[in-house]
């Protein structure tokens, strides 16, 4: 950050990227939760065999993945919220001080 940028500017900047982050993590999540699928379907069109098996401890993998994606969207969420509310303090407080 330089020296003589204004406060708010640099929080906006850093809410900036960390939604640009979160956008790009979302479509990475969307991107594995589509190939999930595709492999599911692939895997109940095969007749047979030890795929029950491996379907539950997949489905398992998978529950275990979407709780931990969960908690790490639940927290770029908090943090963005609190971007957010410094961004409003910040220009409240630009604002304040003009003439």
């Amino acid at each position: 950050m330089s020296d003589h940028e204004r406060p708010d500017i640099a929080a906006f900047r850093e809410l900036e990227t960390l939604v640009r982050h979160m956008g790009e993590d979302l479509a990475g999540f969307r991107r594995r939760a589509l190939a999930a699928e595709a492999r599911l379907r692939e895997v109940e069109s095969t007749p047979g065999g030890s795929a029950g098996l491996q379907l539950a401890d997949r489905v398992a993998e998978l529950d275990d993945e979407n709780a931990r994606l969960r908690e790490q969207l639940e927290a770029v969420t908090a943090r963005t919220k609190g971007m957010l509310e410094r961004v409003r303090f910040l220009r409240q407080q630009a604002q304040g001080s003009e003439p």
